[in-house]
């Protein structure tokens, strides 16, 4: 949810809705309206580096209400890669095998407009396998179910139900749930359509890093014991918070009611990928940091266009926050095995 943040004056620590006042620390509710604006931050930081040239978004601005204006060139790089990355890792998933079923489920999907790009770019073998499934707070869901209805981003005809008020969307292979994360456990009621026998990828974009490690372990746990075909999993979050940098990276993000709670159980690349084998992840896990990810990941021709794009003077303060965030990711079955072997990312 949140997008790489630069951690130095420059980030705003204006009160924000929801945000705890004078009187003392936040209730439970503010504590969660705070991380969901977070949502509002990230779409935000999207639409910027789509004005900027960075990325190619044409839903980005339907789901961005409120509009911050041009972001620092260090933050525009950051939600690129962060982008970039992530679609290239669905978008290789689904390619594995294509003729076969597949299921993603997003957690904490907020404003994000994967499934709607994936609707443009894949081919209609693929996109008819697919089911996506989008999980997050009720006060997020209800906006963005408000702005698929408006701006008819789905036939009518493929339709299944939706409620503007409740914030909740069902199409042929689309989900929209209104739900707290914090539901999901071993033994949970299931959402509904969800299909525990299909291969499935789960995503968290800076929404797991939000919950006590209990929760967040707990929702892994969910991943692992009630589905019973091939699972995989990738998140994309800070680590790196023991040293300088990543201190005052906590703090101005703490400054804003931000609290990183699991950042000191799996702080380093390493823990991350123990964290998966331990929940269940037990073929494979790896990690890498965003500044990796920049370097290797991302072709030559693609790094001389976004340095076209604007100039950035904070080179070594990009390469220690990029240093502080991870893509990290784990699997269990022979599908994710092809898919691991096939996956152009690879370090």
């Amino acid at each position: 949810m949140n997008p790489l943040r630069l951690p130095t004056p420059r980030t705003s620590l204006r009160p924000r809705p929801g945000m705890p006042g004078p009187g003392g620390p936040a209730t439970p509710t503010e504590k969660d309206a705070i991380v969901q604006q977070t949502d509002v931050d990230a779409s935000q930081s999207r639409l910027s580096a789509i004005e900027t040239g960075y990325l190619k978004d044409e839903f980005a601005r339907l789901f961005c209400e409120n509009k911050a204006g041009r972001k620092f060139p260090i933050i525009n790089r950051g939600t690129f890669i962060r982008t970039t990355a992530l679609d290239r890792v669905v978008t290789t998933f689904l390619s594995s095998s294509p003729g076969s079923r597949k299921q993603i489920i997003s957690f904490g999907a907020g404003s994000d407009t994967r499934f709607f790009r994936l609707c443009q770019t894949l081919p209609s073998e693929v996109l008819s396998n697919l089911i996506y499934h989008e999980i997050d707070f009720p006060a997020v869901t209800t906006p963005k179910v408000k702005a698929i209805l408006k701006h008819q981003l789905l036939p009518q005809e493929s339709i299944v139900a939706a409620d503007e008020e409740k914030g909740s969307f069902e199409s042929a292979g689309y989900y929209v749930h209104p739900r707290d994360l914090r539901t999901l456990s071993p033994g949970c009621e299931m959402p509904k359509g969800v299909e525990t026998t299909t291969p499935t990828l789960f995503l968290s974009e800076c929404c797991l890093i939000y919950l006590s490690p209990e929760e967040a372990d707990g929702i892994l746990k969910w991943a692992t014991g009630d589905f019973k075909g091939d699972v995989g999993v990738v998140v994309y979050e800070p680590i790196g918070g023991e040293d300088a940098f990543g201190k005052v990276m906590i703090q101005n993000l703490a400054a804003r009611g931000i609290v990183l709670k699991t950042l000191k159980k799996y702080s380093s690349l390493e823990r991350q990928k123990m964290r998966f084998k331990m929940l269940g992840f037990t073929t494979g896990q790896d990690a890498a940091d965003v500044y990796f990810v920049s370097e290797k990941w991302i072709s030559e021709e693609e790094k001389e266009r976004i340095n076209r794009l604007e100039m950035l003077d904070e080179v070594e303060e990009w390469r220690m926050l990029a240093r502080h965030y991870c893509f990290a990711w784990g699997w269990r079955g022979d599908a994710y095995e092809a898919w691991r072997e096939g996956w152009p990312l690879q370090r």
